[in-house]
């Protein structure tokens, strides 16, 4: 007889489990406390397998995290990410758990963790819920749970308003150990759990794969401490870190007593705000704890009664799955600190989201995106873009029903529109930027009519241009002196040209051609403001803004024609935060100023770049030995300067999408010796140039399915030796590609070498 494969299928999978599986549900503790904030509860589920699976997935939701054990093995440390996609779904996990079942009985723990509350990076559904489906295990009833009540919150002071987590406390002689693989029913009085909906159904509404891999999990390690003797019968245990980073702190004590409570932080837990931190109730004897919400910070110290012996201290750093896959070297050490520090600054600023900082906020500001963006493209690999690609579906998925883009996103308590920070997401630094380096057409086609719905919102005045715009915060930058008029308006100019090149590639040429007429007549207006040395806007009353001078250089607005004027004007003015910084130390470059442009930035830089406390850059500038604007000690925004190191400098940016064409063309400004590798989805591409003895060398290697534009700094092809090319074969006559007193090749794959003696 012969059986439909449908059939055998289901009886293949009868055979592995004896018990089907049933609709997947949202299940909760049955409890009257079960949707409090900072909320745990414990999840067990006992099931038999006649035979290993070969594989088996996991679909698993959670509100809000969740950590998942089988038969008492870590499967995965803290999953789920914040809510949500959209302000009315969640994310969902897949996770391969068969490496992990046996032959037999195996026991299932999953630990949720409800936050409970809004914040700046989650969106509160209001209520806990977990649910599980796979081919055969889902989530019901047959789940029990109870709230796990020896977690509770720390007392005043209590984190900041913009954090959805809540800083934890642990009451030891509430433990439940070993519950993970007991008899949990008997034990630890586990119940049927509640059902409380279906896949898909409200609060938690549609789910959506996660699309970021899970953490990258360093390990365990030791902290070296030290006890200082403190009053009132608490002494302070101290451990530097290795550097700044996500952690969740273990520890091991001997307290003759219990009931005696433990203090958790960092040196990071006080900025102008209370940040998180974590405390732990002893019990009677020998213990050890990890505090599972993660912290930041350089130095960790534990807060200890005098009478508990802390025989060890360690720590767990966890972050994105990424590591920096790309090399920077200069003849200026400044300039490898600053890329060093700025790496770091990157890294901690990265995880369920882009941070503006790991501590006070955890915050998706698109202000930092798209800085952070440019950095990332030069130096980490390229399991970023997902992160990136994430960021740009949630910023266009949130976009309000009148056109509104607002950050930061996800987000459960603010939703205020910075003009500014939207114009840049959707503009050449953000959405067209990610496009360029990735080759993703399919984001374009995508967020497009996201940017055309918010650039409507853009008027023009009778002047041409860009009028008044009022955001729900009129923020350009931190600092005084902000020529709001002029510095909406560069952005609203590069945001513009953006959307016009993503009309054409769309096939939308009245699109395109409407973007380019409002662009004539933003110019028109901005040029109006030119006093002969610099731009002003008529209603703007105090000191000329460097920003906007920088602003009208990289939007094009500013031609050759007034860079002299510009630059002048930059040698010595300087109101720009760290984070508009970088546009102004782009635009020197971009005038032929780069040697203006280094000098600058390494005297405006130099007490974060230089700290010796310090692992990463500063939100702020370093003032009367503190950052200024309230800021924190790690925002990634300050790392700007290492995109005009990798763009200008050592001269890599694409010319088409996804660098099936690009440019190398360094720019030394002084810095003798300087070299990149750089990774991009086309392969790893490398430059590296030498300027002594009166000659200029230059190395590359382009990866294979590219071509390269390479530009040296000569007139004469006949001046240039070369290596694996004849420099006139390659030439390139194209005037859009001409670059004053430069010649300029067009190169296959391969590695070259020239010499140029001047």
């Amino acid at each position: 007889m012969m059986i439909r494969p449908c059939i055998l299928s289901i009886l293949l999978l009868m055979s592995i489990m004896e018990i089907s599986a049933g609709q997947p549900l949202w299940i909760s503790a049955d409890h009257k406390d079960a949707n409090a904030p900072n909320t745990w509860i414990a999840f067990r589920k006992d099931v038999s397998f006649a035979e290993k699976p070969g594989s088996l997935v996991l679909d698993i939701a959670a509100d809000s995290k969740y950590w998942l054990w089988i038969n008492g093995e870590e499967v995965i440390f803290e999953g789920s990410l914040k809510r949500g996609p959209s302000p009315e779904s969640s994310y969902y996990d897949r996770v391969e758990i068969a490496p992990y079942i046996r032959k037999g009985d195996n026991k299932i723990a999953i630990l949720l963790w409800h936050f409970g509350k809004e914040g700046f990076s989650h969106k509160n559904s209001g209520r806990s819920g977990l649910i599980v489906r796979s081919e055969l295990i889902n989530s019901d009833a047959s789940w029990t749970s109870r709230i796990y009540d020896a977690f509770g919150s720390m007392g005043e002071p209590l984190p900041n308003f913009r954090l959805a987590e809540s800083s934890l406390l642990f009451d030891a002689n509430k433990e439940m150990q070993g519950w993970q693989t007991a008899d949990y029913d008997k034990d630890f009085g586990f119940m049927p759990s509640a059902e409380i909906g279906a896949w898909g159904d409200k609060p938690w509404g549609e789910l959506v794969e996660r699309p970021i891999p899970q953490w990258k999990d360093f390990g365990m390690k030791n902290l070296a401490f030290v006890r200082r003797k403190g009053e009132n019968g608490v002494d302070t245990i101290a451990a530097k870190l290795p550097y700044n980073m996500q952690m969740t702190p273990y520890f091991e004590i001997d307290d003759n007593t219990g009931g005696n409570t433990i203090v958790i932080q960092t040196d990071h837990f006080k900025l102008n705000e209370y940040c998180l931190r974590a405390g732990y109730i002893t019990r009677k004897g020998k213990q050890s704890y990890e505090s599972p919400g993660w912290l930041s910070g350089e130095n960790l110290y534990l807060f200890v009664p005098s009478g508990v012996k802390v025989k060890a201290l360690r720590y767990r750093e966890t972050g994105y799955d990424t590591h920096v896959a790309g090399k920077f070297t200069c003849s200026e050490e400044f300039y490898n600190r600053f890329w060093d520090k700025g790496m770091r600054t990157l890294y901690v600023n990265m995880r369920d989201t882009w941070f503006d900082c790991p501590e006070r906020e955890r915050a998706q500001w698109w202000g930092d995106v798209t800085v952070m963006m440019g950095e990332v493209f030069y130096s980490y690999s390229l399991s970023v873009h997902k992160l990136l690609e994430k960021a740009i579906r949630e910023l266009c998925a949130w976009q309000k029903s009148d056109g509104t883009l607002f950050s930061p996103i996800p987000a459960g308590n603010y939703d205020s529109e910075l003009p500014a920070q939207m114009l840049a997401a959707v503009g050449r630094y953000g959405f067209w930027l990610y496009y360029m380096h990735t080759g993703d057409s399919d984001i374009i086609k995508h967020v497009y009519p996201s940017v055309k719905k918010y650039l409507a919102l853009y008027l023009t005045d009778e002047t041409g241009l860009t009028a008044e715009h009022n955001g729900g915060w009129t923020w350009g930058d931190w600092g005084d002196n902000r020529d709001i008029r002029l510095l909406y308006a560069a952005w609203h100019y590069i945001a513009l040209d953006a959307a016009s090149d993503m009309a054409e590639i769309l096939g939308l040429e009245d699109d395109a051609e409407n973007y380019r007429a409002t662009m004539k007549m933003v110019k028109q207006g901005f040029d109006a403001c030119w006093d002969g040395k610099v731009y002003r806007h008529p209603s703007y009353t105090d000191k000329t803004d460097d920003r906007v001078q920088a602003m009208a250089v990289i939007s094009g607005i500013a031609g050759p024609d007034k860079y002299d004027s510009i630059a002048r004007f930059l040698e010595t003015n300087r109101h720009a935060s760290p984070y508009m910084e970088k546009y102004v130390m782009e635009a020197l470059f971009k005038m032929g100023k780069g040697e203006q442009a280094l000098r600058r930035t390494a005297e405006q830089f130099a007490d974060m770049v230089n700290h010796p406390d310090h692992t990463t850059l500063f939100e702020g500038w370093f003032i009367d030995g503190k950052v200024d604007m309230g800021g924190t000690v790690n925002h990634a925004w300050s790392g700007g300067p290492i995109t005009v190191l990798g763009q200008y400098l050592c001269g890599i940016s694409p010319v088409e999408p996804g660098f099936r064409l690009f440019r190398i063309d360094p720019q030394p400004a002084g810095i003798s010796e300087a070299s990149i590798d750089m990774p991009t989805v086309a392969g790893n591409i490398h430059s590296a140039y030498t300027v002594s003895d009166g000659k200029f060398r230059l190395d590359v290697k382009i990866p294979d399915g590219t071509e390269a534009l390479v530009y040296l700094p000569v007139t004469d092809p006949a001046d240039i030796s070369a290596k694996n090319v004849r420099p006139a074969d390659a030439i390139v006559t194209d005037p859009k590609f001409a670059e004053t007193g430069k010649t300029c090749l067009r190169l296959a794959p391969g590695s070259y070498h020239f010499t140029i003696t001047k």
